[in-house]
């Protein structure tokens, strides 16, 4: 049995005796058993992190660690995909096993319960790249772009995400277009509602917004055949799936909920609209189509809205881009920019669906997804 293999299913055997995983953690066993070519890619970059995280005594220093080797763990898979690898699946289950790991390891000095979640969200952010935005002072035109994780984990373990590869392959890149650079900064969302519920896209955006430091962002997720620029994001959830967590908000198309911000409800219009240069970006060669998706479902049923003013005194059951939270990181990411009064353009694009991972198909999608985000950046 391989060594990343031993080290994983000892560290879930200690999980009964030491802090409990929570449900997106305990699939990594059948991870490990399924995926064995995708999971323990990165462990050396995993061992690294907990020879140091064990062997320190201070516990002003072991943060600092673990942002480090979170800041190491997704460079080496940025650099592992750009390289050829193109697979998002294996930082998604080396992160579990970097948390499991984090759990269930003790350093050597006593940590509290609230010392142990600082250190699991510090890897969280370093590993998703959040901590890894780094434009380049020559770079004229800047687009920050987000992707997600795998998600549906329970009905494919195998599951992919281009959306994630995407970010991945994309992450870092320089292209000059006349005689402008363009430079693309990545980071990946997780697919859970309690980060989105406690600000996550909000205080990911916010000094890009304000500050009108980025050019342009472009947030990208799985949806449906094509590829959709999704113009009128609602407010409300009416999604009746779970996140990877297996939390189910209770919203559905016969009660949409709206989400929460900080412990209260988002407050905004019931829909907002999509405001990149849809126009240039259909024009993007590749093997999808690219449409300009307006369909919408009210408390009045499916429609299809010319205008943002058609949708003023309607109640919002799914936004072009569902009632998931894909639809929910353009619609918050859309507000945020407008309660800021930003200048950079904000919206959502579904990447075409894959079954599994289909490396041909999600090869095709990135290329056209950098093609339609070269369209949009010759247009500022």
């Amino acid at each position: 049995m391989a060594r990343a293999t031993l080290i994983a299913l000892s560290l879930l055997a200690a999980s009964s005796q030491a802090t409990a995983m929570n449900v997106e953690e305990q699939r990594y066993a059948q991870a490990i058993t399924e995926l064995p070519g995708v999971t323990g890619r990165y462990q050396p970059q995993i061992d690294h992190l907990l020879s140091r995280y064990r062997a320190d005594t201070n516990e002003l220093t072991v943060t600092r660690k673990v942002a480090e080797d979170g800041i190491n763990l997704w460079r080496a898979a940025v650099a592992d995909v750009q390289a050829g690898y193109l697979d998002d699946r294996s930082l998604y289950w080396d992160r579990l096993a970097t948390r499991i790991a984090l759990k269930q390891q003790r350093p050597d000095f006593v940590m509290a319960d609230w010392q142990r979640d600082i250190l699991l969200t510090t890897l969280e952010k370093a590993s998703r790249g959040m901590s890894d935005i780094k434009f380049a002072p020559d770079s004229d035109i800047r687009i920050l772009i987000t992707g997600f994780d795998p998600f549906n984990l329970d009905r494919q373990i195998g599951q992919s995400n281009p959306s994630g590869l995407a970010a991945m392959v994309l992450d870092g890149t320089k292209f000059q277009l006349g005689d402008k650079q363009v430079q693309i900064e990545s980071v990946l969302i997780p697919v859970r509602f309690a980060d989105f519920d406690n600000g996550l896209v909000e205080s990911l955006l916010t000094p890009y917004f304000r500050d009108n430091s980025v050019d342009m962002v472009v947030t990208i997720s799985m949806g449906r055949d094509d590829f959709d620029l999704e113009r009128f994001p609602g407010r409300n959830r009416s999604a009746s799936a779970a996140d990877n967590l297996g939390v189910l908000t209770g919203a559905s198309s016969k009660q949409p909920l709206p989400p929460q911000l900080n412990g209260k409800v988002l407050n905004g219009p019931e829909f907002v609209e999509f405001t990149l240069p849809a126009n240039a970006m259909l024009k993007a060669h590749g093997q999808y189509a690219i449409n300009d998706n307006r369909k919408v479902t009210t408390d009045r049923g499916e429609r299809s809205a010319s205008s943002l003013r058609q949708l003023d005194d309607a109640l919002s059951v799914q936004g072009s881009g569902g009632g998931y939270l894909s639809n929910e990181i353009s619609y918050r990411s859309v507000l945020l920019a407008e309660l800021l009064g930003s200048r950079v353009p904000v919206g959502h694009i579904h990447t075409p669906k894959v079954s599994g991972h289909d490396v041909n198909a999600e090869k095709a999608i990135v290329e056209q997804l950098e093609a339609m985000l070269a369209q949009a950046a010759m247009t500022l």
